[in-house]
């Protein structure tokens, strides 16, 4: 089995939100025009790439990549991982383990000094990370923000 890592397109929306929606199967589906406009703002963002893993010319996996420009560590930035999601019925192929392999080399020829991601806690995707070189080194917070507050910013 030949598996291809590639900078996600446009065209390959459809696919991205069938991944999407087996990873959070409780969100209601993004319209069409909604994910077409927001696909957009991510394809315009600077050091941004999401990866999509192939298999046969289908899109089977996908990880979301984001290079954070830093102050510290020598202005060296962070690549953040989010949204690592192989389908259900291609894992356990070495597909994960590639988008996670094009994920560091990404962080690494952006001149980011970690890769860091948060992960969901289960035991199985703990020993994935593991396995692809991650160690658990922090404790991880998170706080959910409703989607119907907006706050304005003031710089």
């Amino acid at each position: 089995m030949e598996i291809t890592v590639r900078s996600a397109v446009e065209t390959d929306l459809s696919s991205l939100l069938a991944l999407y929606g087996e990873l959070n199967p409780d969100d209601t589906p993004l319209p069409r025009e909604s994910a077409s406009a927001i696909w957009a703002g991510i394809a315009e963002q600077q050091g941004r790439t999401v990866l999509v893993a192939e298999v046969g010319g289908v899109v089977v996996g996908t990880a979301d990549c984001v290079v954070l420009p830093n102050l510290t560590r020598g202005g060296r930035a962070i690549l953040l991982v989010e949204n690592v999601v192989v389908g259900r019925s291609f894992q356990r192929r070495g597909i994960g383990q590639r988008l996670m392999e094009a994920a560091v080399r990404l962080g690494e020829s952006a001149g980011c000094y970690k890769v860091q991601l948060l992960a969901a806690d289960d035991e199985y995707v703990h020993t994935f990370y593991e396995s692809c070189g991650f160690k658990p080194l922090a404790q991880g917070f998170r706080r959910y923000v409703e989607a119907t507050k907006r706050v304005a910013v003031q710089s």
